[in-house]
């Protein structure tokens, strides 16, 4: 069986625990319950024909007072990129992170989920800055952790993302090599 270090990453509050929740145990609860540090849970998946367990690593989120361990993304195969949809700045600060990450260990498969899906009336992130990003070649789910909307979908394409070979980066080599 394959493993692969999957990190969730994104600014305090965005749902990083509570999609993986959603995900790995199918719950959902409405206490907010910061992360402090890392948890480690872990899913077996089939995914094209290939048995692999996601060891799903949900990192602190990331604020003005602590800022994300890159060193917990060693080793990591993708991650999964959380901003909140009710939130504007959550975006802004994730593409701040996505740039931190890629600077630092290289090109890392990743996704990036606006979360908080069902809470249409209070959607704050445009449709016109969701087809920047896609045409930069951003994977884009919006996820509901709360409804369970595209939850599945997401970590089953980032898991995808993390089986494919990666090629080298100019000026970084090949993580395969």
């Amino acid at each position: 069986m394959i493993q692969k270090k999957i990190c969730m990453v994104g600014p305090v509050g965005v749902g990083k625990t509570s999609l993986v929740a959603r995900y790995v145990h199918r719950l959902f609860s409405e206490k907010y319950l910061s992360t402090v540090g890392v948890k480690i849970d872990k899913k077996v998946l089939q995914v094209d024909g290939t048995d692999v367990t996601l060891l799903l690593w949900d990192l602190a989120g990331d604020d003005d007072f602590q800022r994300l361990n890159l060193t917990y993304l060693r080793g990591a195969a993708a991650y999964l990129l959380v901003a909140d949809g009710t939130r504007r700045a959550t975006l802004d600060q994730a593409v701040e992170i996505q740039t931190r990450v890629a600077r630092s260990l290289g090109s890392i498969p990743f996704l990036l989920a606006l979360n908080k899906a069902d809470l249409v009336a209070e959607w704050e992130i445009e449709d016109a800055r969701v087809a920047a990003l896609a045409r930069q070649g951003w994977i884009v789910h919006r996820t509901s952790a709360k409804e369970g909307w595209e939850v599945d979908a997401a970590f089953v394409e980032l898991a995808r993302q993390a089986l494919r070979p990666r090629r080298a980066q100019p000026g970084h080599p090949s993580p395969d090599a």
